[in-house]
């Protein structure tokens, strides 16, 4: 009876989470009616609600553990709660943000319940610490004009955040990237790219000149050497990324980019040179069976993962993603296809690709040119930690080790990413009442 269950739960999630992904870009059509709209945001939460009921109820039937019946109230209250917020308290919010924010949340909480529960937890305590705190960043944005004009406050901040990493920071799988604070780790990058790029916006908000442009380079660079002193290749090269789109934005001069790229290609270079776990990486990237036992084990099992689950995976439970090292983190991807299935995976990525398009459509949207700036920065800081991740995963370039936002285990980087959502839910509110800057 179980067997038949699960087996068809694995479809109907899929169908669900298909759904879903496809309302995603339906709703986002301006030929529609307001009704039309607000009965697809409607479907998409009842599809959200729905998913996360049937995973919770097969995880119980296959383990009878109570936490599990506990952590699903817990979540529904937090959700529920989320909704209310963005409905009562900013009544003009964006629908599609927070559908997709809770939508990417609840796969995250449903995989990691299954690949270790307490892990599950700790994390549904962080999401409601960054609910309440988040909750309040867009009533900032709308009554503080001012934020554009701390531009050396940033810079100050965001070079005094790495450099403790780099010169303080407890080392992990080669690289320097938390602190300990309190008994608690925290990973300073995470919040200081949402520092970075409204330092970088303030900076070309008011002017483009050579000066502005050659000052924002130096502290970008500097920004980046850090994380680079650290052997955050992956922070360093969404740091990059960020900036150089941003730059082109601002400026419109295609040149900054080809010198961009080209400096990135150079810094990986001596970067190859110079760390061995980035040696190791690039190995296990180049041929990752080669090494199965050493190098290339994380790699190849995620592989391994992704082949075995098929399209509609191999149901929860019925899988072996504990093989893989750091699973619930770097390569969580891996957990959800051979579990949920390769349809399932295909639609978590195009629920991700709606989540950038609707930033950059926000940020057209915005008059001020300051927050232009910060919307289409948030994007790409979002956009490209999502590549870097799921190409490492699927083996399209070296693994760099960052985090699928909202999904993988992480409290940093929950609590940073859904930060990062709301400050963007705080310029859709006001997206047509700033003042010019």
């Amino acid at each position: 009876m179980y067997n038949s269950l699960i087996s068809i739960s694995r479809f109907v999630l899929v169908l669900l989470l298909a759904y879903y992904t496809y309302v995603c870009f339906g709703s986002q059509r301006s030929t529609i009616s307001e009704d039309r709209r607000e009965s697809l945001y409607f479907r998409q939460s009842a599809c959200m609600y729905l998913i996360l009921l049937l995973a919770n109820a097969i995880l119980y039937l296959l383990t009878f553990d109570r936490q599990i019946l506990i952590m699903l109230a817990q979540e529904l209250v937090f959700f529920i709660a989320t909704g209310l917020i963005y409905k009562f308290i900013y009544k003009n919010a964006s629908v599609s943000v927070t559908n997709n924010m809770c939508m990417l949340l609840a796969i995250s909480f449903i995989i990691l319940t299954r690949l270790d529960i307490q892990k599950a937890q700790r994390q549904l305590m962080i999401y409601f610490a960054a609910l309440a705190v988040s909750c309040l960043i867009p009533l900032i944005i709308e009554k503080f004009y001012f934020l554009d004009r701390l531009t050396l406050c940033y810079a100050l901040l965001g070079l005094t955040g790495l450099s403790m990493v780099a010169f303080t920071g407890q080392e992990a799988f080669g690289a320097k990237l938390s602190l300990s604070i309190g008994g608690m780790l925290l990973q300073p990058s995470e919040f200081i790219k949402i520092v970075f790029v409204f330092f970088v916006a303030s900076c070309f908000a008011r002017s483009t000149g050579p000066g502005s442009v050659l000052f924002a380079t130096v502290i970008a660079g500097a920004h980046v050497m850090l994380l680079v002193a650290s052997r955050d290749l992956g922070g360093a090269g969404i740091y990059m990324v960020t900036y150089l789109i941003m730059l082109y934005v601002a400026t419109g001069k295609i040149r900054y980019l080809g010198i961009g790229f080209l400096s990135g290609v150079g810094g990986l270079y001596v970067a190859y040179h110079l760390f061995g776990h980035v040696r190791t990486r690039v190995s296990a990237w180049m041929d990752p069976l080669s090494d199965i036992d050493g190098a290339g084990y994380q790699v190849s099992h995620s592989l391994f993962a992704i082949g075995t689950g098929g399209w509609f995976g191999s149901g929860l439970y019925q899988g072996m993603p504990d093989r893989i090292p750091v699973v619930e983190k770097d390569f969580i991807f891996s957990a959800i296809s051979e579990e949920l299935g390769a349809v399932f995976a295909l639609c978590l990525i195009f629920i991700c690709m709606s989540c950038f398009l609707m930033f950059f459509n926000i940020s057209l949207q915005i008059r001020s040119r300051f927050y232009k700036l910060v919307a289409l920065g948030l994007g790409t800081v979002y956009a490209t930690q999502t590549f870097l991740m799921l190409g490492g995963v699927i083996r399209f370039i070296p693994s760099t080790g960052v985090t699928l936002p909202l999904v993988s285990y992480g409290g940093s980087s929950l609590m940073s990413t859904m930060i990062l959502f709301a400050i963007i839910q705080g310029m859709y509110l006001r997206r047509g009442d700033y003042k010019e800057t």
